[in-house]
């Protein structure tokens, strides 16, 4: 992949280019080797003009919160982008309404919505992604997803365009959504309901404390590594791992959290094929006592 062109004009575009930088410290696994290019741009002018720059001349991937992924140890041949503070902004549209730039935690979302007196995003507050990861994986816990409360999506293509997209038009998924790979989510429209802030914080402290006694807390790790087999809906997927996998398994330093089976840890220097190996040995011993295919919810980047 050839790149001096974006070397050349790296102090005029309006964001920060980073050549052969780490990614390791970009993610909670605290897993992966290097990025060819790293791009944080300032405005979503300086991202239409680097988008047209680069021309789809390597791969593309947008990194949010880095909560959900687990990047190779290799370098990655091609341009990651890391959305910057003016993608981070959340205002009111109305009463009931939240625009969240795509930047920003979910978390964040919540607390402005409960400070707002908005409910139906509380359960935002326990989900530690972005909004853009929020979109493209349609979060969710407690019951409650994305497509609960989405009213529209804005993006830009790889090719430098900007499309605004209706929630209606996007058919969710657990934890997927049907659009294409080559999109950058930009902002989010999020409806909610007027409510009691003093009601909403008391139900957002719930669903934390249900969080903590649940899952582990303060370790490397990416969250949810399986999706629920929604075909068994009497099965949860840390259930299946539990009755089909040796609690004291690991390969290397990469090895299963004894809280909930489901989350798979960094105990320090994990690299990503110790994970791998991790990953494939119990979704084989699920299979082979279950009959159960598991499917990953964490995104694999190489």
């Amino acid at each position: 992949m050839e790149i001096e062109d974006i070397k050349k004009i790296e102090l005029s575009l309006d964001g920060k280019i980073l050549f052969d930088k780490s990614i390791k410290n970009l993610n909670w696994f605290n897993i992966g080797g290097k990025t060819k290019i790293l791009f944080k741009p300032n405005s979503l002018k300086g991202l239409i003009e680097y988008l047209k720059l680069y021309a789809l001349r390597g791969k593309i991937f947008v990194l949010g919160n880095g909560s959900n992924v687990l990047f190779d140890d290799n370098i990655y041949q091609g341009t990651v982008i890391k959305l910057g503070k003016n993608f981070s902004n959340i205002s009111l549209l109305d009463k009931e309404t939240i625009i969240a730039g795509a930047a920003v935690s979910q978390k964040k979302v919540s607390e402005f919505a409960k400070n707002n007196n908005i409910s139906g995003l509380e359960f935002m507050s326990c989900i530690p992604g972005s909004v853009g990861g929020g979109i493209r994986m349609n979060s969710g816990c407690f019951n409650r997803e994305f497509k609960d409360i989405l009213v529209s999506v804005q993006l830009i293509d790889f090719n430098g365009i900007v499309k605004s997209i209706p929630a209606k038009k996007i058919e969710f998924k657990y934890r997927s959504i049907e659009l294409p790979k080559n999109l950058i989510f930009l902002s989010a429209t999020f409806k909610g309901k007027e409510n009691n802030s003093q009601k909403i914080s008391k139900y957002m402290e719930e669903l934390k404390q249900k969080k903590e006694l649940a899952q582990p807390t303060k370790i490397k790790t990416s969250g949810s590594t399986f999706k629920n087999p929604i075909k068994y809906t009497d099965k949860k997927v840390w259930e299946l791992i539990r009755s089909s996998v040796p609690e004291e398994i690991s390969y290397g330093d990469a090895f299963i959290s004894k809280k909930h089976a489901n989350f798979f840890v960094n105990r320090k220097n994990a690299k990503s094929s110790d994970m791998k190996s991790l990953i494939r040995f119990v979704k084989n011993k699920v299979l082979d006592n279950t009959g159960i295919k598991l499917e990953l919810e964490i995104v694999l980047v190489e």
